[in-house]
């Protein structure tokens, strides 16, 4: 018997996905888009997360206009949420911090090591979730 490669079930995916528009919904996505650009991996030794956003860092100039413009989706879950245009605002200046210091060629990863900028803008969205859907609130182990 040969082992065949099974096709991806785009379906099994997309179920899998919290695609709703309610505030839990929108905190598992915001979460799970958080641990891709800022927590894929632990660097050894250090005990210090990165993740997408610090790899798409390394190709100069498009990889960190990729990283802010996938660092925005953040801001339009949040403008979906009814968030305050002062807290987008915030957002929008935490991505475009995160973007100019990527900007900088082959060192750009590192000032984007320390800026976290979609981990910011969790919290911020965080804090609206916790104050306006009070039911949606997870404990962090």
């Amino acid at each position: 018997m040969t082992d065949r490669v099974r096709p991806i079930d785009a379906r099994a995916i997309l179920n899998a996905m919290p695609v709703g528009r309610d505030a839990a919904s929108v905190r598992r996505r915001i979460e799970a888009m958080e641990r891709l650009l800022e927590g894929l991996f632990v660097i050894p030794g250090t005990n210090r997360r990165v993740g997408l956003d610090v790899l798409l860092d390394l190709v100069p100039v498009v990889g960190t206009t990729i990283a802010a413009a996938i660092g925005s989706y953040l801001v339009w879950e949040a403008r979906n949420l009814g968030m305050s245009k002062l807290q987008m605002a915030r957002m929008f200046g935490n991505v475009g911090i995160d973007w100019a210091l990527g900007m900088i060629p082959w060192v750009g990863a590192v000032p984007d090591f320390f800026f976290r900028s979609t981990t910011r803008n969790l919290k911020i969205i965080r804090r609206h979730l916790d104050r306006h859907f009070p039911g949606t609130v997870t404990l962090q182990g």
